[in-house]
């Protein structure tokens, strides 16, 4: 089969390698289509200490070999039985397994979900991993109920346009920062009922204005090294979810004025099959569709990573497969 591989030395090449070989409990997919995440940048980048040669890849849909069911790919492998937090054999797709820039796949069974009719086989791909992040970010972990505001972070990412689509759809009011008045826009299209340019000044006050002096109830914040200013517009009694650092891993943090306003400050990753199954439920309940940046043969690779690398994107970059 065709695949992408990472190498040492962080080489990513597009080569013919073996098909994969069921192990108990798998079965094999041909892929249609994957997507790409912020963590496919940094395999590239061989910060991750997984053993090489790897193919990355979180997100993918396909065809089922033994079936010829269309799927979906749940990137969350070996969750555990708890909800609270993965267990120990918990891995990401796509490092240290094998990933979905390929032709074909060997994944555990549990990880396949039949495909939402309604979407296109781009859309298919596009949703999982950054959708799953949002859900949980949104409704497992932050508790988002109709009527409350959150402040998505960072609007133009994957995970924040579907973040931005699921507190809508859920009667939740939304407000987005973002770097740019045309993504400004796109964000208030996708349901964002306004925001601020984190470029022009101090943003966590624009929040604030926003909201009449008071804060949204509930904070999503993936940029990491914004977690200061998150703490600072988030409303007295209200709750912050941290679930990336693409900006940076480490701040520093006055703790006085954060236990005084009593805020939970919570963290996530990714989600369970349970969560996945509440997400594939509001996409069947919804008339929106995952937003697509761009799609690319597997084998333009490189030019899909750069353009993720460069922030440049609205929405999601995918690959074709087939």
């Amino acid at each position: 089969m065709q695949a992408v591989r990472a190498h040492e030395g962080g080489e990513v090449r597009f080569e013919t390698v073996p098909d994969p070989s069921p192990g108990p409990g798998e079965v094999v997919v041909a892929l249609r289509c994957a997507a790409l995440n912020r963590r496919d940048l940094r395999i590239r980048g061989a910060e991750y200490p997984f053993p090489r040669p790897l193919v990355p890849g979180s997100d993918g849909a396909g065809v089922r070999r033994d079936t010829g069911e269309e799927v979906v790919i749940l990137p969350s492998v070996r969750w555990g039985s708890g909800e609270a937090a993965p267990g120990p054999d918990f891995e990401i797709l796509g490092g240290p397994s094998d990933g979905t820039f390929a032709e074909l796949i060997a994944i555990p069974e549990e990880n396949v979900f039949p495909r939402p009719a309604r979407l296109s086989w781009e859309e298919s791909a596009a949703f999982p991993l950054a959708g799953l992040t949002a859900y949980r970010a949104l409704f497992v972990r932050g508790g988002l109920r109709a009527g409350e505001t959150v402040l998505v972070l960072g609007a133009g990412s994957g995970v924040s346009t579907f973040a931005v689509q699921l507190a809508a759809q859920a009667g939740a009011r939304v407000i987005v920062t973002t770097s740019s008045a045309v993504k400004l826009e796109r964000a208030v299209a996708l349901g964002a009922d306004g925001g601020v340019l984190y470029t022009e000044g101090d943003w966590a006050a624009g929040v604030r204005d926003l909201t009449g002096g008071r804060g949204p109830d509930l904070v999503v914040d993936s940029v990491g090294a914004t977690l200061p200013d998150s703490l600072r517009a988030v409303a007295d009694g209200g709750r912050v979810v941290v679930l990336g650092a693409t900006r940076g891993e480490r701040v520093e943090l006055s703790v006085r004025p954060f236990f005084y306003s009593q805020v939970s400050l919570l963290a996530t990753t990714m989600g369970s099959p349970r969560d996945f199954s509440g997400l594939l439920g509001m996409l069947d309940a919804a008339a929106w569709r995952p937003v697509l940046d761009s799609t690319r043969p597997l084998g333009e690779i490189d030019a899909a990573l750069d353009r993720l690398e460069g922030f440049a994107h609205f929405g999601k970059l995918v690959l074709e497969c087939d």
